[in-house]
């Protein structure tokens, strides 16, 4: 399966995935973007997945359907606040997209409905606002402790699964990081390299779940160093992972 990164707005993501049998659209932030993205590689859209409910990720929906006549999926949390869909979904869903299987995973945190789509076959989950590069959404609607169990849900996948977000934000992800864990070598490194990447132009929404576990701080509470520089030192995870949000909140 071949999966293609459509810039939207000024920092959103929308990404396309060529199954064996269609190619699905996940988010919607914008139609124009995302039509020259399908025209440029002469396919058309038969079903889009969203993630959850806010503008910049259904923007473009009412005018794709109309355009390309895809298959609308989105969460049944959501229903009311969402364009219309032709099928609603749940966490614990299983759906045949194009042929290959896709598993609907509930994140709630930053929005209450919000999911997230894993495709085993792609080896890739498209975690929009919830799990992000460096990062995680900004808790809108949910709570900290519900946040922190999407994203232990999340970090349960296999390590080689590659983590697709719905902004970039990782820059500052990666600066706000620096200051939780500035021991963390990995997390040095991997600064670095975001910052060779935009300075050439290249998205880095994108990682391997791996990497987010060894350099993402809302991934890593139990991390000795982090529990000592917020003085933590035996509060649960969840707790931990509250504090860094509520300081990046601030950041």
């Amino acid at each position: 399966m071949e999966i293609v990164t459509v810039p939207c707005l000024s920092d959103n993501y929308a990404y396309l995935v060529k199954a064996p049998e269609g190619v699905c659209l996940i988010d919607a932030p914008e139609a124009g973007p995302i039509i020259e993205a399908l025209e440029s590689r002469g396919w058309e859209l038969d079903a889009l997945l969203i993630t959850h409910h806010h503008h910049d990720h259904v923007g473009g929906v009412a005018e794709l359907r109309e355009k390309y006549g895809c298959t609308v999926y989105g969460p049944k949390a959501e229903k009311e606040k969402l364009p219309p869909l032709d099928t609603a979904v749940e966490g614990g869903d299983t759906l045949r997209i194009g042929g290959t299987p896709v598993e609907v995973i509930f994140v709630p945190g930053h929005t209450l409905g919000h999911v997230a789509f894993h495709f085993p076959e792609a080896e890739a989950v498209f975690t929009a606002d919830s799990l992000m590069a460096l990062g995680c959404g900004r808790i809108f609607e949910g709570t900290p402790d519900m946040m922190w169990e999407s994203l232990s849900k999340l970090s349960a996948l296999p390590a080689e699964t590659l983590v697709c977000s719905g902004h970039e934000y990782t820059t500052s992800n990666a600066r706000f990081a620096l200051t939780i864990e500035p021991g963390n070598e990995a997390l040095k490194l991997r600064s670095d390299a975001i910052a060779k990447a935009r300075t050439e132009g290249r998205a880095t929404a994108t990682c391997k779940l791996s990497e987010e576990l060894a350099t993402n701080p809302f991934l890593r509470p139990a991390s000795p160093e982090i529990r000592d520089r917020l003085g933590m030192k035996d509060a649960p995870d969840a707790a931990v992972f509250a504090e860094i949000r509520a300081r990046k909140d601030s950041f």
